[in-house]
């Protein structure tokens, strides 16, 4: 056996024989080392928060809060998945700009804080709060005046869903006084996500702050948390380079360190997802068939596009590839361009274009799509043409386990309700 033949140490052909494909595998040896590099590094008054969007396999989440992550939630289910994961109420956030009443009584029922988003939904969550007879934690997520540096995909600094705009809080006199269900305990930005450059990072950080001790003393609000955001990248593309996390703790500590020293009872939060997870996961798919079409080549193969979209290039003007590989054997032959594709009927269900991969591509060949650990079967449409999820596998300590089951015809069908018509 190869490294390149095995995944988290285990033969990728003993995986596929166990478990079949599409596979998605999650290396926990990955996970565990990011965790900990960073926050070995990072100023110990800040507080790592896993963000479950990126992946919220309860068996993954439940490994990084053994860590001593906390967990950022956007959806009840993710809220209930978190919980049954042992992370307990005071370590859980959750955000989202379009709540439900039914997940705003679930927070304030378990006293989980709840990071709000406009002011009807400030509103809102003081009538409930009322209602139950109890007085909710809240960090407003504010939407900043000035533009976002270094983001991938921006989330703030220009008309959005997400957060109150900074001018719109800067006119607020009384906001606490006429929400007296409510406990502002500080502010949260989001500013982007996918930043790959350390100084952006540090800048961006060093502005929240400062943008949060400015409203924190125009609406008279105790800094008892002040949350940065996070976003930081994965280099999944040729000329991205991953961040040097030496050199962004480097930039960043100094930044908390003056607030810390200032303000030395607020709990400083950054939010995780795609940094912690992302190079943990490899999408494993077995090639059908293999043919030649105008002069191109193409692997056909079991899974594609619906289980894992993020490698469509969805938002780049551009389509690039995931880093791509043969992952069952080991070949001598020529790398050769091949368009790597899934089972789905429709010409956009391709995973790969113009990959290099050998040349003696073949049948029952297993190709793996790395750093495929955020944004994979869960930001997919898995459904599509019912072809259903994938099963998950998580290696811990050399062992595969399987943390999620695969969609079989029966469980895709027992939601669905059959009427006779005749």
């Amino acid at each position: 056996m190869s490294e390149s033949t095995a995944l988290g140490g285990v033969p990728v052909t003993e995986l596929v024989e166990r478990f079949g494909t599409p596979l998605y595998v999650y290396d926990g040896a990955t996970i565990t080392d990011r965790y900990r590099q960073l926050r070995e590094r990072l100023h110990p008054a800040v507080r790592m928060f896993y963000s479950l969007k990126a992946n919220p396999n309860i068996s993954v989440c439940a490994l990084l809060h053994s860590l001593g992550a906390s967990a950022e939630v956007s959806s009840l289910t993710e809220l209930v998945t978190a919980e049954r994961a042992g992370v307990p109420a005071e370590d859980i956030m959750f955000l989202g700009p379009g709540k439900s009443r039914t997940e705003l009584t679930a927070c304030l029922k378990g006293e989980v804080t709840l990071i709000c988003e406009s002011f009807g939904e400030l509103a809102l969550i003081d009538e409930l709060a009322a209602e139950l007879g109890t007085t909710a934690r809240v960090v407003l997520r504010v939407n900043p005046s000035f533009a976002v540096k270094g983001s991938g995909l921006t989330m703030g600094g220009k008309p959005r869903q997400f957060g109150i705009d900074e001018t719109a809080l800067l006119a607020e006199s009384d906001l606490a006084g006429r929400h007296p269900s409510v406990r502002l305990r500080g502010f949260q930005a989001y500013l982007g996500t996918r930043f790959l450059s350390e100084a952006m990072i540090a800048e961006n950080t060093a502005r929240i702050l400062d943008l949060a001790e400015r409203l924190g003393r125009h609406l008279a609000v105790d800094l008892e948390v002040v949350d940065v955001g996070g976003g930081l990248g994965v280099a999944y593309f040729a000329g991205e380079q991953d961040l040097d996390i030496a050199a962004l703790t480097d930039q960043l500590n100094p930044v908390f360190a003056a607030f810390h020293a200032r303000h030395p009872q607020t709990a400083l939060v950054m939010e995780l997802g795609r940094y912690l997870v992302g190079h943990s996961g490899t999408y494993a798919v077995q090639v059908r068939y293999v043919k030649e079409s105008m002069g191109e080549r193409f692997a056909v193969a079991d899974g594609g596009t619906n289980h894992h979209m993020a490698a469509v290039g969805i938002g780049s003007f551009v389509k690039r590839n995931f880093p791509m590989r043969l992952l069952n054997r080991d070949s001598t032959a020529e790398p050769v361009k091949w368009n790597v594709t899934g089972p789905l009927c429709t010409p956009n269900d391709t995973i790969g274009k113009a990959v290099e991969l050998p040349g003696d591509l073949r049948p029952g060949d297993v190709v793996g799509v790395d750093r495929s650990g955020a944004y994979g079967p869960t930001a997919s449409p898995v459904h599509f043409l019912s072809h259903g999820y994938p099963a998950e596998v998580l290696i811990h300590q050399g062992e595969p386990r399987l943390v999620r089951s695969r969609d079989d015809v029966e469980s895709m069908l027992a939601a669905q309700i059959l009427h006779d018509f005749r």
